[in-house]
């Protein structure tokens, strides 16, 4: 793709838990254009998915990438063209997101051997909420342990972000997101800034979730610890992938497969989700003072109604207020932040 108007053909990878998600943007000053959009399962090796996604592409070649990291430690947080010395700030924030973060590195690795030379952007889930006020980011535990850095960082930045540029001039200075998917946070935006969000030091905290624990009283964990003699490996496999609405049903942490069972256990994980997610929209309330608009969207959050109903429903008590449900745009927003890094970097 040639150049047109200072945009560059940028494609966009962010990797979640059973598919790679994938777009061909052009994206410059003020504007993005979606050319691609798609997905690869997890499945096979990186040679084969770049393999789908460039037949998907057909002619068209990237100019640029931009990957979607979940955490980027205590240091990273605005988008940051990659080099060796990024590599190694990554590597040192995979204790912050094991799940996530060697994922991260390996495929920028592989999409650095794909296409030797092109310039690559990391992009953070948490840059949004990368200026909290104290209030919210600092965590009650000793003060001596700032300095290791933990304290909320909080996640779906980038899904925030679109959303926040959706609304444009409708952005309210009241604004809740639910980012509701198997993985869901809520988040209070004030004139368009992160005051306070849902996730905490890892994408473990927070709402309930398909199989992550949320919030979960620390004493439990102990307990654990002490009397089943569970490690930490133990205790991150039961709180990340075996519990949520998957622990909860004995089933699974799908919703949809949830709202098909119908059974008991399936409708208490149903009703637990919409219930915590609704307890933190209140809490959010609580920060913002109100709420003008509460935005719905990722995967649950866009397609299921009838939860969406559930959580609206136990927030009757707040009297109107307006709803919306708008699609999370997370590739357009990469591209948009990759833009901004390569005239920020000169366009080297």
């Amino acid at each position: 793709m040639e150049e047109v108007s200072g945009r560059r053909a940028i494609l966009t990878l962010n990797e979640g838990s059973s598919s790679l998600k994938f777009g061909l943007y052009a994206a410059g000053p003020g504007a993005v254009e979606t050319l691609a959009e798609g997905a690869v399962e997890t499945g096979p090796g990186h040679d084969a998915r770049f393999d789908r996604i460039e037949a998907a592409l057909g002619a068209a070649r990237p100019e640029a990438i931009g990957h979607r990291i979940v955490h980027g430690g205590p240091d990273l947080f605005e988008p940051v063209l990659i080099d060796a010395g990024v590599i190694a700030r990554l590597e040192a924030a995979t204790d912050f997101a094991p799940l996530h973060g060697p994922a991260a590195l390996a495929l920028i690795r592989a999409a650095t051997a794909r296409y030797p030379g092109l310039p690559q952007i990391a992009c953070f889930d948490t840059g949004f909420h990368a200026r909290l006020p104290d209030v919210a980011a600092v965590l009650p535990i000793p003060r001596a342990l700032r300095s290791d850095g933990i304290r909320r960082y909080g996640f779906h930045g980038l899904s925030c972000q679109s959303i926040v540029h959706q609304l444009g001039d409708a952005l309210p200075d009241r604004l809740i997101i639910a980012h509701l998917g198997s993985g869901a946070s809520v988040t209070a935006v004030r004139g368009g800034r992160s005051v306070d969000t849902s996730m905490g030091l890892t994408p473990s905290g927070g709402v309930v979730m398909a199989t992550r624990a949320g919030d979960l009283d620390p004493g439990v964990l102990l307990y654990l610890m002490r009397v089943r003699g569970m490690d930490a490996g133990t205790l991150e496999a039961l709180i990340d992938g075996q519990s949520g609405m998957l622990g909860i049903s004995g089933r699974s942490g799908d919703l949809r497969r949830l709202h098909a069972a119908g059974d008991a256990d399936a409708a208490l994980a149903i009703a637990i989700f919409c219930r915590s997610v609704a307890k933190q929209i209140a809490a959010m309330m609580a920060v913002l003072g109100g709420a003008e608009l509460i935005v719905f969207t990722g995967g649950i959050g866009e397609h299921d109604a009838a939860v969406r109903d559930a959580i609206c429903a136990d927030l009757a008590w707040a009297g109107p207020v307006a709803t919306r449900v708008l699609p999370s745009r997370e590739g357009e927003q990469i591209a948009r932040d990759v833009a901004a890094a390569l005239a920020r970097a000169g366009d080297h």
